[in-house]
């Protein structure tokens, strides 16, 4: 009873296959030149170089442009919320002599710590 059970969830194939059938399928298959081989690997090594020097321009933005940046814009702000403050608080009016040289002090003060 077991063996008749087992043998109705078989389905027998009428054509057995053959070798011949096998080399059928193989040849129809599209053929992979080399050239296509190395351009997929050139690509995946360009992909590689471009992920590189992304992840450079990203620590280069984070670790050094954008704490300058910061530095720079916030004693900018700094002395001119101050002057502000001692023009309302205490009618002081403060006057920057030379522009281009307290640019050039507060980007240099903002450089020293980096």
């Amino acid at each position: 009873m077991s063996s008749s059970a087992s043998e109705s969830f078989v389905v027998w194939d009428a054509a057995a296959p053959s070798s011949d059938s096998n080399n059928d399928d193989t040849e129809s298959l599209a053929s992979i030149s080399s050239s296509v081989l190395s351009s997929d690997s050139a690509d995946s090594d360009a992909q590689r170089e471009w992920e590189a020097s992304l992840e450079q321009l990203q620590l280069l933005l984070t670790m050094v442009i954008v704490p300058f940046a910061g530095k720079y814009l916030g004693r900018k702000f700094a002395y001119w919320s101050w002057a502000k403050y001692m023009d309302w608080a205490h009618n002081i009016e403060v006057r920057y002599t030379n522009k281009k040289t307290f640019s050039a002090a507060g980007a240099a003060e903002a450089a020293m710590s980096l």
